[in-house]
């Protein structure tokens, strides 16, 4: 399948660009995970693959920069069920540098200091294309497309315009979110084949969502 990097003013095969294969190529995937789900991974899972990255990281934030906040639970549980969620899968990590430095998670901040701390990386900045079309409003937005290539995530063959450099990846599309999982066990359903079991027998023991 052809991944295009659409630019402005050209349009150019994204295997016509020459990485440099002395430095590591690597994917990170934002999110407050409350609770991680399967559509999380696939997400990581075809953009590691379907863009020859080394691998993908989940970074969970602490606290978003939204102006309505969201109610989350405590970091200490969400970083737990990404890691049993990642557990034996090729390629997927998890970075933990937002809930190390605690308060509000800028990615311009976070990514600023990744690209100082680990200077041999390019990133590779994954977002939802419900996100691309606030990129205007982002902190920093000149400044942080400078230090990251975005990977827009989209509905097969169907793509949304920016003005911004952003690098599109088609997978699956699975209408499934935190909110709907969190929702089904307040309601004493079962969210099976929505995340996976090792998560759900987490969220189970802990009493996560009741």
């Amino acid at each position: 399948m052809a991944l295009e990097l659409l630019t402005p003013f050209t349009k150019v095969e994204l295997e016509t660009q020459v990485k440099d294969h002395n430095r590591k190529q690597i994917g990170i995937l934002g999110g407050n995970f409350n609770p991680v789900h399967n559509a999380h991974l696939v997400v990581a899972d075809q953009v590691r693959q379907q863009l020859g990255l080394d691998q993908v990281l989940l970074m969970p934030e602490y606290q978003p920069p939204h102006i309505d906040k969201k109610e989350t639970i405590d970091e200490k549980h969400r970083l737990k069920m990404l890691e049993l969620a990642i557990d034996g899968v090729e390629g997927l990590g998890i970075e933990t540098i937002e809930l190390e430095r605690k308060g509000i998670s800028y990615t311009y901040d976070t990514m600023k200091l990744l690209t100082e701390k680990n200077p041999d990386v390019d990133y590779y900045f994954i977002i939802g294309a419900d996100m691309v079309d606030y990129l205007p409003k982002w902190y920093k937005i000149d400044e942080l497309v400078k230090m990251v290539q975005f990977v827009g995530v989209q509905r097969p063959k169907y793509k949304a315009g920016t003005s911004y450099p952003v690098i599109w990846v088609d997978v699956p599309l699975m209408d499934i979110s935190s909110s709907m999982i969190r929702h089904f066990i307040t309601e004493g359903r079962t969210p099976n084949y929505l995340l996976p079991k090792t998560v759900l027998d987490y969220i189970r023991e802990e009493g996560l969502y009741q």
